[in-house]
């Protein structure tokens, strides 16, 4: 069981802001090299998970990892309201076929989770997936979904796919800064959205739900990280760590010519 009111949105770890910067450099600097790697050996790939209240800072935490990941092998997908094609299929459809290719690393900006998180909150938006009947009423629909969740994300991992989940945790503080920053930024008008309000009207059912998404779908092949993120910069520090030992961990090798040293000899 998950607690997200005993874990601090600020974090724990002592360190200084400055100090924390230029780790995350460094760390920066590691998952270019790892992700050059993969890329290279075109056997692996690698699927960051970013979820999280609204303004919690998917967007920036995936601006942030963008700075170490070459474009070259780097995919990066949001997901918004399913379409109508989208809805006449699946719900993880949309999701497997946008899954990192082998070399690369995917950022998903919300995911598959958004149906057993926003769809549990408001159920009434399953009235609009023209799903079954018999699937709309079943009691258990969120228990099994649970276990769709799971064998799929192993599926991914059983050929080759590394998978990170991140829950981005603010307090419901911090939260009303950023959208109150959202409307005196003209610049950031675009980014607010009235349903954001509703949203954190129903705060205590989110973190209800975040808690149960959690203990349900953490598993060893693709485990759920809960990121402090009330102090932008500290949380970048946390993910660029967090990605970087994921890739230094992975047994990866640059694949070798099998005639480089006859076709350097021609050469000469």
């Amino acid at each position: 069981p998950i607690d997200l009111r005993q874990i601090s949105p600020r974090g724990e770890v002592e360190i200084s802001r400055k100090k924390g910067e230029k780790r995350s450099k460094k760390d920066l600097a590691m998952i270019d090299e790892r992700g050059y790697l993969m890329f290279a050996e075109n056997r692996r790939s690698l699927l960051i998970v970013l979820q999280g209240i609204d303004a919690s800072g998917k967007n920036g935490t995936t601006k942030h990892l963008a700075k170490g990941i070459n474009p070259d092998g780097l995919q990066v997908h949001s997901f918004g309201v399913p379409s109508k094609l989208e809805l006449d299929h699946d719900y993880l459809w949309r999701v497997h076929k946008v899954a990192p290719r082998r070399g690369n690393v995917a950022i998903f900006n919300r995911s598959h989770y958004e149906e057993v998180i926003v769809t549990k909150v408001e159920p009434k938006i399953l009235e609009y997936q023209n799903l079954p009947l018999d699937t709309l009423h079943d009691p258990d629909l969120f228990e099994k979904r649970y276990r769709q969740i799971n064998e799929f994300e192993k599926m991914l991992t059983e050929n080759g796919t590394t998978i990170l989940k991140l829950l981005l945790h603010i307090s419901r503080d911090e939260q009303m800064e950023r959208l109150r920053a959202r409307l005196e930024d003209p610049r950031k008008h675009w980014k607010f959205n009235e349903e954001d309000l509703k949203k954190r009207s129903d705060w205590d059912q989110y973190m209800r739900t975040f808690e149960e998404v959690i203990a349900e779908t953490s598993t060893s092949w693709a485990p759920w990280y809960i990121v402090p993120a009330d102090r932008k910069w500290y949380r970048n520090l946390m993910v660029s760590d967090l990605v970087a030992r994921t890739l230094e961990g992975l047994p990866m090798e640059f694949p070798e010519h099998p005639t480089a040293e006859e076709t350097l000899r021609g050469m000469r």
